[in-house]
């Protein structure tokens, strides 16, 4: 955002200085002799010319950015492909994070399944404890180390 800034005020800077300087120039250009005023108003073609063809060349290369009201950044439709695309980026890095995260949060629930029957086969119970009302609160519970 402060490069976006730096380059807007040299821009706004550049554009005043160039009035400044047009308007000092055509103040003064009335009492210039004519072949003078002829080279002056060539030259001034010429550069329009130049700057014509620079703009329309330089088009595919210039980003339209902007800020909305909202605060958010707006990249314009100059912006190249690779920029869209590395705009992306960040949302599939996030999406690959709640991937990874859920398998892991699965991978933990079946092993805490699995040790909880590990513990249950390992110790030896009646059968007539698996009915028992209190069994249930026991597989409920946190498991107590042994």
């Amino acid at each position: 955002m402060i490069g976006i800034n730096r380059t807007s005020a040299n821009h706004a800077l550049e554009a005043r200085l160039g009035l400044r300087l047009a308007g000092a120039l055509t103040a003064h250009a009335e009492g210039l002799p004519h072949d003078v005023s002829e080279r002056l108003r060539y030259a001034r073609e010429q550069v329009l010319a130049r700057a014509r063809e620079a703009r329309l060349a330089a088009p595919a290369a210039q980003v339209a950015v902007g800020v909305s009201a909202a605060g958010g950044l707006l990249l314009g439709s100059f912006a190249p492909w690779l920029q869209r695309a590395a705009s992306v980026l960040p949302l599939l890095v996030l999406l690959g994070g709640l991937l990874v995260i859920e398998q892991w949060s699965t991978r933990e629930r079946v092993r805490a399944a699995a040790e909880i029957d590990t513990l249950l086969l390992a110790d030896a119970l009646p059968p007539s404890a698996y009915s028992d009302p209190g069994f249930a609160e026991f597989l409920r519970s946190d498991p107590q180390p042994w």
